[in-house]
């Protein structure tokens, strides 16, 4: 191959890849590892020549980066929560888009749904549930179901179940994304389905109120595990550049690494679940309260912090 066809074919790649400073961990070692095949290509058949020294000067700010990294994180562990997740959440902001908007539309097919068949309701929460919330609304307290039991018993199993279902989703992407989908397609349904039939018996804000109190967190974090098993999938789907062994592998570590960043956010629904949400029902003030602190938790953590941390990045390298 000529020089200039072997630059040709690959400029566009390198330019992608000139900013090492503004990547996660997994890309700068997937990229370092193609960087590093293709400078080896050019020192055995353009010794010495322009594309040679770029493509060293290239690998070299890679090191550089990589070496610095580990430093960091060796430093303090929080780093990851404090940048590396963070960070992640803005390179993948637009597959965990879409896997907010596919949730979304899945909870309108469940009310839609629960609105045109009346026994959809029963077939997508059960038999028990709907009779138990149906002598909860009679007895003046819709939302009972959170009161009873122990608060701290609640709260254990809410969170491993939360887990689960995030861990789920995520291993779901190894079926070519579509199980991702599933899994937040039939979540997407049953919330739908669940808040029509308050709707339907006009509790529709004690469901609100009771449901979002811990329910922005939640949600929000199976919805990231859904985007984490779409990317988990696609990286073997949709390889790009990379080789397609080397793209599902970096595809399934930012998986990992977004689901394992969600754990926090599991611990913390499942506390309000399992200590606050019982007060919600009786105490409209306590469930608005938590509602409007997640809600603002969610908005800065994970849409305003990072593409603040991209930006000031962005702008450190420059």
């Amino acid at each position: 191959m000529r020089e200039a066809q072997f630059v040709n074919r690959n400029k566009e790649k390198w330019s992608r890849m000139e900013q090492p400073g503004l990547l996660d961990a997994d890309t700068l070692a997937a990229n370092y590892v193609v960087l590093s095949d293709d400078l080896a290509y050019a020192r055995t058949f353009y010794p010495e020549s322009q594309v040679e020294q770029y493509l060293n000067g290239l690998v070299g700010r890679y090191q550089i980066g990589i070496y610095s990294r580990d430093r960091r994180k060796r430093r303090n562990i929080w780093a990851f929560w404090l940048t590396d997740f963070p960070l992640l959440l803005h390179e993948k902001r637009k597959t965990l888009l879409f896997a907010l908007l596919f949730f979304g539309l899945a909870v309108l097919v469940g009310a839609f749904s629960a609105s045109r068949d009346e026994g959809f309701v029963r077939l997508i929460l059960g038999d028990e549930y709907v009779n138990m919330t149906l002598e909860n609304i009679r007895q003046g307290t819709p939302m009972g179901v959170y009161a009873k039991g122990d608060a701290t018993d609640m709260f254990w199993a809410i969170t491993t179940n939360n887990v689960k279902v995030a861990f789920v989703a995520f291993v779901f992407g190894l079926l070519f994304s579509v199980g991702t989908l599933w899994i937040l397609f039939t979540n997407g349904v049953m919330l739908g389905a669940f808040h029509y039939f308050f709707f339907e018996h006009e509790m529709l804000f004690h469901s609100m109120l009771s449901v979002w109190a811990h329910g922005t967190f939640e949600i929000t974090s199976i919805i990231i595990a859904g985007g984490a098993g779409l990317v988990l999938g696609n990286g073997f789907l949709f390889p790009g550049t990379y080789p397609r062994g080397m793209s599902f592998r970096r595809g399934a570590l930012q998986g990992v690494k977004l689901v394992v960043g969600l754990v926090p956010f599991f611990v913390l629904a499942g506390w309000i679940e399992g200590f606050i949400t019982r007060y919600a029902d009786a105490e409209p003030a306590v469930g608005v309260a938590a509602i409007l602190l997640s809600l603002a938790g969610i908005i800065g953590y994970f849409i305003l912090y990072p593409h603040y941390l991209f930006k000031n990045q962005t702008h450190g390298t420059n």
